[in-house]
């Protein structure tokens, strides 16, 4: 194996965008459309076409709890809340590995790639600091 390329983005950009929802660390389908330039609508139709590749333990939607939760928390001003009608998909790792395979496209694989590594890097990190588990 050569040396590792760069990654497409870097890892802080993608920790900040993940969040623990029903005890589960997952990304938002609106910040993951962002990551992989396309729109939320475009991500979320690829997923829909494909609903059975995306199980409740790869993929869910908000409830509405869950939502206000997501925007008192995250979301400074009305304003800020940029337009969102419908309640997010949030994926989880396993579903964010599903979306390569979905979306198709190299940006999709390098994000996925990038993705993937941070995940990793979470899960090592809190197996070896007890105290955060």
């Amino acid at each position: 194996m050569g040396k590792r390329k760069k990654d497409a983005v870097p890892h802080l950009v993608i920790d900040g965008k993940i969040f623990v929802i029903r005890g589960k660390r997952v990304m938002l389908d609106r910040d993951l459309a962002e990551l992989y330039g396309v729109t939320t609508g475009a991500l979320n139709q690829a997923v829909r076409r494909n609903k059975e590749r995306f199980p409740e333990d790869f993929a869910f939607q908000l409830n509405k709890k869950e939502m206000q939760n997501w925007i008192s928390q995250f979301v400074t001003s009305n304003s800020a809340r940029m337009g969102i009608r419908k309640r997010p998909m949030a994926f989880t790792e396993l579903g964010v590995a599903m979306l390569s395979s979905v979306l198709n496209s190299t940006r999709a694989i390098q994000i996925n790639i990038s993705i993937m590594r941070v995940f990793v890097k979470l899960r090592e990190f809190l197996a070896s600091n007890r105290e955060l588990r």
